[in-house]
């Protein structure tokens, strides 16, 4: 099991997110505190989880939350499933709440890894994002986090800004791989309805990048950061020395992640009220009403569906495929006792052609893509989905 925590306030509202988050001048620390450590409690003992693989503090901007904060909800943890001394906790850091002080304080409550949302290293770039740090602070904020979390931080970048040409991506690239080699995400920026962003391309006053230059970016990225030694284990995700995220993985694995906090989302078999399904959960949005229903029940479950056997396969698939390792057979065994890999996708079909194009590999050790096909799994989902369906 691997609780993720979610702190859903933040200082600013960045120019492209839409995540559920809320700016608000005076937070009930305190009261918010209790809430998070009561939910982690109550639905660690209604997934009757034995042990935490991992936890990820989410948010919002976890890093505004105080060191005590993140201490409580890592109590709350322990005291609900065991959390091995040696267990991932990552917490989500903005570089304008990351000074030493604060990180060194996060460290002592626990965390041993970071992920710092630097998402660029221009300052123009920065300030089209609606960020309230500068580069000069990304940089400050990544080693002192190298510092106290050596070879356990990570850096987020977005790439197809509007403007950003292949060019000034490549020089980015580059200056953030000599800040921080561990570990890096890279994110397509993508346009989301009702933000400041969006308003300004889809009126016209910022370009859009082109979907050729996109694909372009992407694939100069890979190739530079495998050059330098990583390993392009997921989509969006580069490791270098077995830096991979524990945390990361047990997602695409399909394993169990249950969602602490306002907006949080989770899958997990609830066995503590005898259910026998894993389920897919998201909490209450608004943070005040979230806390209302946590302090009059323990938790603040909005909405749970049951996923049928076929949802779950469709889950493991589109999830594992994201990765370099793929579906391993054991795995997709344990969601698809009846459906082997093979009877599913190593028969004439989708996948099959995908096979003959170079874009799949189905083997001995299970449904992979190729290194080509990583690139493309959006456009590959569909017609796999659609081929495991009619089984």
């Amino acid at each position: 099991g691997a609780p993720c925590p979610q702190w859903p306030y933040c200082r600013k509202r960045c120019s492209y997110c839409n995540f559920n988050k809320y700016v608000v001048r005076a937070v009930d620390e305190a009261a918010v505190r209790s809430c998070l450590a009561r939910e982690a409690r109550t639905l660690l003992r209604l997934s009757q989880v034995q042990s935490v693989t991992s936890v990820f503090f989410g948010g919002g901007t976890p890093s505004l939350a105080s060191p005590r904060t993140i201490a409580a909800v890592l109590e709350a943890i322990a005291g609900a499933a065991h959390l091995p001394s040696g267990a991932e906790v990552t917490l989500e850091a903005n570089p304008s709440s990351a000074s030493t002080p604060c990180l060194a304080g996060f460290k002592a409550a626990g965390v041993n890894r970071l992920s710092i949302g630097v998402q660029s290293l221009d300052d123009a770039e920065l300030r089209l994002l609606g960020r309230e740090h500068t580069a000069a602070e990304a940089r400050g904020a990544v080693e002192a986090a190298r510092g106290l979390f050596p070879g356990r931080t990570s850096i987020d970048l977005l790439f197809g800004l509007p403007g950003q040409s292949q060019d000034t991506w490549a020089q980015g690239l580059e200056a953030a791989l000599g800040l921080c080699d561990d570990h890096i995400s890279l994110y397509q920026l993508t346009l989301e309805r009702g933000t400041a962003l969006a308003a300004q391309v889809w009126g016209g006053t910022l370009p859009t990048p082109p979907q050729d230059l996109l694909a372009d970016m992407y694939q100069t990225a890979r190739a530079t950061l495998v050059a330098a030694g990583f390993r392009h284990y997921e989509v969006s995700n580069f490791a270098r020395k077995g830096a991979l995220s524990t945390h990361n993985l047990s997602y695409w694995r399909a394993e169990q992640y249950i969602g602490v906090g306002p907006g949080a989302h989770g899958r997990f078999v609830p066995w503590g009220e005898g259910g026998r399904s894993r389920e897919a959960r998201v909490q209450t949005l608004e943070p005040d009403a979230w806390m209302q229903e946590v302090q009059s029940r323990g938790h603040g479950t909005r909405r749970r569906v049951v996923l049928s056997p076929l949802e779950q396969l469709e889950e493991v698939l589109a999830l594992g495929l994201r990765t370099d390792e793929g579906i391993t057979r054991e795995r997709w065994g344990r969601f698809s006792p009846h459906l082997s890999l093979e009877a599913a996708f190593g028969v004439p079909g989708e996948a099959k052609d995908l096979e003959q194009q170079g874009w799949l590999v189905l083997d001995g050790s299970g449904l992979r893509c190729t290194r080509e096909g990583l690139g493309l799994l959006d456009s590959l989902l569909p017609a796999l989905l659609c081929q495991l369906q009619r089984h």
